[in-house]
């Protein structure tokens, strides 16, 4: 067995494992890491998006480095609504996140192609014996499962096209619901890539976690053709997220815990638990990391631990509308809660989106739209937080 020791070992070269690599080798280049990767290239194949709102000016510093495709806007769509937001929406695909993080960090730090067979506080084992020693270690491997929560599923898969000519489509869909549902809340998202570049996606939020992707890939088809988009599948993308609307979190970091291990990303519980997003709160805890980097094994483990507990507690709201949401009667109407949410002010939304929702913000949604008569706001703030002593902290 041959063995290096480092300063710090990160196992999973996801968004949140790449990212902290990044903040840290930029906070402090003279540190040496691993960050290790069981495929063959850094992110997988994944294609993640935020909104400009999401992230403080640091965030967006540590991202500015990555080929982005960028818009000023975007829009939503109902069944008898739409609605045009001016809130600037970015998306990033792995394969610019891999070229990046191969272009900055230093060589020898991203070991991609080799699975882990064990990782302690002081190190990772390689499937091939190799040992890598670290000061710190960081698991960022994603979640493998998790019985310890509760709620339902985002299915989705997608479709990266190149048509013939200019499809002239010039701001994403985030939402476009206004489609047959299939037993599910159902919405098309489409992002125009480029001139003749179109990323389109078809997504469920589902009572479980099956995908059909014959099924699904039929529907991106006709979708298309309604569209009059032609043109030649040149990538495609699948997945099926957690939308969590409760559960024992203690028992989840349990179940995740390897004594004087920080655990970061999904793993860690880093997510919103309504719309799966991950990139604003990887952002977050990379800068974190970033500057506690001088902190012991133990100790950067338990502030991690400590972080995903505050997130947790800050996100209940998310998990009692996803129980809202999947609890709405019919399953084919569950759009119009989307349709409601979509006539709010726009700020508001944006602060739905980054996880920051005030006070005010959750008796509007909860209530309708402003001005919020004050007995309803007060109604709905009690009954909130009575669910909310129900959601176990």
């Amino acid at each position: 067995m041959t063995a290096r020791r480092i300063d710090m070992a990160i196992a999973g070269g996801g968004l949140a494992g790449g990212l902290i690599a990044l903040a840290l080798h930029r906070a402090r280049p003279e540190f040496t890491i691993a960050l290790v990767e069981q495929g063959p290239m850094i992110g997988g194949n994944h294609r993640w998006s935020w909104f400009a709102s999401d992230l403080d000016a640091d965030g967006a510093a540590l991202l500015s480095g990555f080929r982005t495709a960028s818009w000023g806007g975007y829009d939503v769509r109902f069944p008898g609504y739409r609605r045009d937001l001016g809130t600037a929406y970015h998306s990033l695909a792995s394969v610019d996140f891999d070229a990046a993080l191969r272009r900055e960090l230093a060589e020898g730090a991203l070991i991609v192609g080799r699975s882990i067979h064990s990782l302690d506080a002081r190190g990772i084992d390689l499937d091939n014996g190799e040992r890598i020693e670290a000061r710190t270690v960081i698991d960022c491997r994603g979640i493998d499962s998790a019985a310890q929560l509760t709620g339902g599923w985002q299915v989705f898969i997608g479709r990266h096209l190149r048509t013939p000519r200019p499809h002239g489509i010039a701001r994403p869909t985030i939402m476009d619901a206004d489609v047959e549902q299939y037993g599910a809340y159902r919405f098309v998202y489409t992002l125009p890539l480029g001139a003749q570049d179109l990323f389109v996606e078809d997504t469920y939020y589902a009572d479980t976690p099956q995908l059909d992707r014959n099924a699904l890939s039929g529907r991106i088809d006709r979708y298309c053709q309604r569209a009059g988009w032609q043109g030649n599948p040149v990538g495609f993308e699948t997945g099926v997220l957690p939308v969590i609307t409760g559960g024992n979190f203690a028992a989840f970091q349990a179940a995740h815990r390897i004594d004087g291990v920080a655990v970061a990303g999904t793993r860690g519980g880093f997510m919103h638990p309504l719309t799966s997003y991950s990139l604003p709160f990887a952002v977050e805890t990379a800068l974190a990391i970033a500057r506690d980097a001088d902190l012991p094994g133990v100790q950067l483990a338990a502030m991690l631990e400590g972080r995903a507990r505050q997130h947790w507690s800050r996100t209940r709201f998310y998990r009692q509308l996803g129980r809202m949401l999947f609890r709405a009667g019919s399953a084919e109407e569950r759009w119009r809660i989307f349709a409601r949410f979509y006539r709010l002010p726009r700020p508001l939304i944006e602060r739905f989106y980054a996880a920051q929702t005030t006070r005010l913000d959750r008796a509007r949604v909860l209530c309708g739209k402003p001005p919020v008569p004050v007995m309803g706001a007060l109604a709905a703030l009690v009954g909130q937080g009575r669910a909310l002593e129900r959601d176990a902290a």
